[in-house]
Parts: structure tokens; sequence; C-alpha cells
């Protein structure tokens, strides 16, 4: 469960938003400055809020009224942006290992065998991101977060960098993560098509307010 009520001041933008949500993939729908990755940043711990609470999986890791803030490092979060942000030293056996091991976790062999069928990277293993197509990139970047073994997976935009095929190439692997992983996720998107896909609660922004939240019928009046 993530359950978010916060206030966020950000130069002349306010942030206020309020929702609890149970669904395996919660959207967050806007256009262009409505406050989707403000929103998401502060579940993070990017951002601190000047108010409110966020309760993550039943632990509250932002009260403002108590004076709690989890640092991000300790929220066992996993962030996917829009660029995959992989190491281009490393190939990417050692990016998808990155996670774990800043984490401090045991190595798992058959959970790194499952996530790599998963998302099929099993032939990318040895390649250095540069050799890699964009939607490649995006589902090792996923692998590396599931790898660090996330109670919550943040994903900002992760195909707003792709043209529309290798769109259609990725988003079977996050209905298959959706379905197959277990793991909730936050899913950032301003393309309702997408959101109709692969979410299944929709958190809609605008100007840094919620205006609805509820099932994906909520797009109904969304081109």
């Amino acid at each position: 469960m993530l359950r978010v009520d916060v206030k966020k001041q950000l130069g002349e933008f306010q942030l206020s938003a309020s929702f609890t949500s149970q669904g395996r993939v919660t959207g967050l729908f806007g256009a262009s400055g409505s406050g989707k990755t403000s929103l998401i940043n502060t579940i993070a711990g990017l951002l601190r809020p000047d108010r409110g609470t966020i309760e993550i999986d039943g632990e509250t890791v932002d009260d403002t009224a108590a004076g709690i803030h989890i640092p991000t490092f300790r929220r066992r979060i996993g962030y996917v942006f829009q660029d995959a942000r992989l190491f281009p030293h490393l190939d990417v056996r050692q990016n998808l290992d990155y996670g774990r091991r800043m984490n401090g976790l045991v190595d798992d062999p058959a959970q790194r065998r499952r996530i790599v069928e998963l998302l099929d990277i099993g032939n990318l293993l040895d390649r250095r991101p540069g050799k890699l197509s964009g939607g490649e990139r995006q589902r090792v970047a996923l692998g590396r977060a599931l790898l660090a073994r996330p109670r919550l997976l943040l994903l900002d935009e992760p195909l707003g960098a792709l043209d529309e095929g290798r769109k259609l190439e990725i988003l079977p692997y996050l209905v298959r993560l959706r379905d197959e992983a277990g793991i909730p996720m936050v899913y950032v998107s301003h393309d309702a098509a997408e959101l109709r896909q692969l979410a299944t609660q929709i958190v809609m922004l605008r100007r840094g307010e919620v205006t609805a939240f509820g099932g994906v019928k909520v797009l109904t009046a969304t081109p």
C-alpha cells in the first residue's frame, strides 16, 4: 500500500497531493508541469515535503509533524528514469549487479536468472550500454532496479525517450513485470493509452493537485 498526503512549495509551484493506492501499478497522469515528477521524487525521498506524510508498505517514511524523513537509500525503492542511466564502462552483467552490491545484498543466482528471463536480456549480458538499443537499455535499467529487491518501483516516463516502435517493444515487458514480479509500481506518464494498458489505478494531476483518483476508467474522457 502507498499512502501519500503531502504539500511542497517549489518556487511559484505548489504540489498538494493526497491519495491511498493498493494497486499493482499506480499511474501518475497529467500534462507537462502538472507535478508528476515532483510527486514521484517526493515519494522517493529526493524531495522533502513541507507538510504531510508518506507511508510505504506500512512504514512511515515521511511525517513532518513527527520529524520523520527516511533517506532515499533506506526506503528500499527502485527508480527507473526516462534515460536508463547505465554505467557506460560496465557491461550489462555488471550494471545489473550494481544495485545489489550497493545495498549490501547477498547474491541470489536464482533471482538473477528469473529477472534476466523475465526481461529477455540474457543475450545482452556481455555488451556495454553503448551497444544497446534504447529499449534494451531500459530493460537493463528495469533489471538493475529489480535486483536491488525494492518494495516499490518508481518509473518516471520510462518510455518517454523512445520512438513508437521501441515503446511497443518494451510495453509487454512492463505488463509482465506487473503480472509476475509482485512488486508494486508507480508509473509516471502523460500518455493515456500507455496507462490504459499498464496501470491498475490512476492519480490524475493538474497544476500540482489531484483532480481524480480511481481505476483506469478515470482516463475515459482523455484522448
